[in-house]
């Protein structure tokens, strides 16, 4: 005989009662067994509904997701892959949702400061215990996670009665005030959440912050337009940009690489050159050299083009963006004649107003080093010792000019000789200040090969008068600077009485001679 049938047999059955029997809480409990046999509980189908039971017990949010309208409604055509393509994908969406949920409580647990994934999920929002007249706060032009701005005083001037009264002079309210009116800055200039932090400003902190956001203002405005008119750090205006695409179109230059060299005056770029024409010979690498058109570059370099008779009647200073320009067509003339001369120097190829195109010194795209960063043997230091001498001598006397910023940062080493660059202040030595700026190219030289082990260096005197052809016999520094600065104002007097710009010079080109 079955066990539960037995058992099922010998329970009594509960009789009639009363009706509030039924409903006592004290009450004796009615158990009732429902008889099965041991098939049926054998059984799979049994198994599987225990099971599911059990999955609704612990996961109740998946299991309401899979049991929910959306899927089991019978209004919903389902024939349209499409619309199940939808239906799954939203599916998905809530699993991924509820899996983040999950993720979330577990990793904030009781802790104040909470951690949201509010960005991650896919539907948003999405809780199924929500009500329909619930509004995102987002959504809403009030943030309650923002700290209040701070209330207006009335037109009456105070608040409260008695001792709790308050009026628009009080520190704390004007300083809350100043805080919440720095919101009214531009916004380059950071502020912070000064409201939320309770900050308070005095007037006269929040008056100098206000002062200094109107000037930054006004110096940012300032910066735009002068980079939209002005060449700036490793970059061109349009204007200059348009010169060089004409170059290109032209078949001047085929293109160009990209910045080897930048400073005070003008940016360098490497470019190839292209067809070469009849009366023009194009190297195969050139240089490009932009002058930039800001003019705080150019205020105390004045002095080197102004005193220059080739250009002292173009000179002015009311205009001073044409001394860009001229300042351009000096170096342009200085390298001609230093070439002439045979002078190692870039060659010239054009020059377009500010931007002149010269020959490349250097090999794939690799600029030659500086002198002072390249190392070389005492041999190789000698030998370039005496060549700069003697460049030094050539252009003085042959070309008839003075480098005026001779150091071993314009000078360069390639193919085991040096090089001359950055010749756009030379001038000659009939210039007002020609004999001081040689005397400054022999310092610089002097020291440079003398630290660098050039035991045959001469000092800056005697290389000043072995360059100019002078005899001046000083004893020290101080009077041979003396001597010079008559000299010059000598030579400038005779100049301004005859009229003559190359009086002191004879005919064939050499320097002046100074008799006392």
């Amino acid at each position: 005989m079955d066990p539960v049938g037995v058992a099922a047999a010998a329970a009594p059955e509960a009789g009639p009662g009363p009706a509030w029997q039924s409903k006592c809480p004290w009450g004796a409990r009615n158990t009732t067994s429902i008889s099965c046999s041991l098939a049926d509980v054998m059984s799979e189908q049994l198994a599987k509904e225990l099971q599911l039971e059990e999955e609704n017990a612990a996961f109740p949010e998946v299991v309401a997701v899979a049991e929910g309208p959306f899927i089991t409604g019978e209004n919903i055509d389902t024939s349209s892959d499409l619309m199940l393509a939808q239906m799954l994908q939203m599916e998905f969406d809530r699993e991924y949702d509820a899996q983040l949920r999950r993720e979330e409580k577990k990793i904030n647990g009781d802790s104040k400061v909470s951690i949201s994934f509010e960005n991650y999920r896919k539907v948003h929002p999405y809780d199924s215990d929500s009500s329909e007249d619930e509004v995102d706060w987002q959504d809403t032009r009030h943030d309650p996670y923002r700290a209040d701005k701070p209330t207006t005083t009335p037109r009456k001037g105070f608040t409260g009665k008695g001792k709790d009264i308050t009026t628009k002079h009080d520190e704390v309210v004007c300083g809350r005030k100043n805080t919440a009116r720095m919101e009214n800055f531009g916004p380059e200039f950071q502020v912070g959440d000064g409201i939320g932090m309770d900050l308070k400003l005095s007037n006269q902190v929040f008056n100098a912050l206000k002062q200094h956001a109107y000037s930054e203002e006004r110096r940012s405005a300032r910066l735009h337009e002068k980079k939209e008119h002005s060449t700036a750090e490793k970059a061109v205006d349009p204007k200059t940009r348009l010169l060089l695409y004409k170059m290109v179109n032209a078949g001047m230059l085929e293109t160009i690489t990209g910045c080897i060299s930048t400073g005070k005056e003008s940016v360098v770029f490497h470019a190839y050159g292209g067809n070469a024409t009849e009366d023009k010979v194009i190297p195969p690498e050139c240089a490009i050299k932009v002058f930039k058109t800001t003019l705080n570059e150019f205020k105390n370099r004045d002095k080197y083009i102004k005193d220059d008779y080739r250009f002292k009647d173009r000179f002015s200073k009311l205009n001073p963006r044409k001394i860009i320009r001229m300042w351009a067509e000096k170096e342009m003339h200085n390298l001609t004649r230093m070439q002439n001369a045979g002078i190692p120097c870039p060659q010239v190829v054009i020059l377009k107003k500010h931007i002149l195109v010269m020959s490349f010194i250097g090999q794939d795209q690799v600029p030659a080093p500086k002198l002072k960063d390249v190392t070389l043997k005492s041999e190789d230091m000698k030998k370039a010792y005496y060549q700069i001498l003697n460049m030094m001598q050539q252009l003085y006397k042959e070309c008839n000019l003075v480098h005026a910023d001779l150091s071993e940062y314009n000078m360069l080493w390639h193919d085991g000789k040096v090089w001359l660059i950055d010749v756009s202040q030379s001038v000659e030595p009939t210039h007002p200040h020609g004999l001081e700026f040689l005397f400054r190219d022999c310092r610089n030289v002097s020291q440079f090969f003398q630290k660098g082990g050039v035991a045959e260096a001469l000092n800056e005197r005697e290389l000043f008068n072995a360059v100019s052809g002078l005899n001046i016999t000083a004893d020290n520094e101080v009077d041979f600077q003396a001597e010079i600065e008559a000299l010059e104002k000598m030579n400038e007097d005779h100049v301004q009485n005859h009229g003559k710009k190359l009086s002191m010079f004879s005919s064939d080109g050499d320097p002046p001679i100074y008799n006392e």
